[in-house]
């Protein structure tokens, strides 16, 4: 996982392959207490991210919505699915807060939610703003978790990263968030490893 300015990453970091795996995924470094890092930390740089990753149309979440506890909402929505996520990736049981979250989350979008009379039928979140984005990843939640892509979710095997994604590939062997990014790190570990076999597994670059 590249380490870009907070500022600048919303509108980069979208290797997950969905929409909310890129949502949990905006806290870098989840499994490394020294680098971990919340990339999207304010309801403007949301309304940014929301239009980056395509779920949000530009200016959608401008109005009273857009507030502090409508960020607060939000980012509770994604941690109570990266938790979920997490435990699925491990096949471990749910952990039960952060799914009842999860769930309470998925039934107020639904309930919310409006179905305009025109084709593709698509269930659309309301009121606008901030709320819309947590309803629209909401309901995008429900779709991947009741879907068969959710096999496919995987976590990058790079130390410390976290990060989710969509493992398409035909014999479902992708490995990181991005080869050229933790695949790097791993191979450059591996190579100083082979170059200087007494420095131990932490020694070389990327540790």
């Amino acid at each position: 996982m590249s380490e870009e300015d907070p500022a600048t990453a919303a509108d980069v970091a979208m290797i997950g392959g969905h929409p909310v795996l890129d949502f949990v995924n905006t806290v870098a470094w989840r499994h490394d207490d020294a680098r971990r890092a919340d990339r999207v930390n304010s309801a403007d740089a949301w309304a940014r991210w929301g239009v980056a990753a395509g779920v949000l149309q530009p200016g959608a979440a401008s109005g009273p919505a857009t507030d502090e506890s409508a960020r607060d909402a939000l980012v509770e929505l994604r941690e109570a699915l990266w938790a979920v996520l997490d435990a699925l990736v491990d096949d471990r049981p749910l952990p039960q807060p952060s799914w009842e979250s999860v769930h309470r989350a998925l039934v107020d979008a639904r309930a919310k939610a409006v179905l305009p009379a025109k084709l593709p039928l698509r269930w659309q979140p309301a009121p606008p703003g901030l709320a819309a984005l947590r309803g629209t990843l909401a309901l995008q939640a429900e779709q991947l978790l009741a879907s068969d892509d959710l096999r496919r979710v995987h976590r990058c095997a790079g130390p410390g990263c976290g990060w989710f994604f969509l493992d398409r590939t035909r014999a479902g062997t992708r490995r990181w968030c991005s080869s050229g990014d933790c695949g790097n790190r791993d191979r450059a570990r591996r190579h100083y490893a082979r170059k200087h076999p007494s420095a131990g597994p932490q020694g070389g670059p990327g540790s």
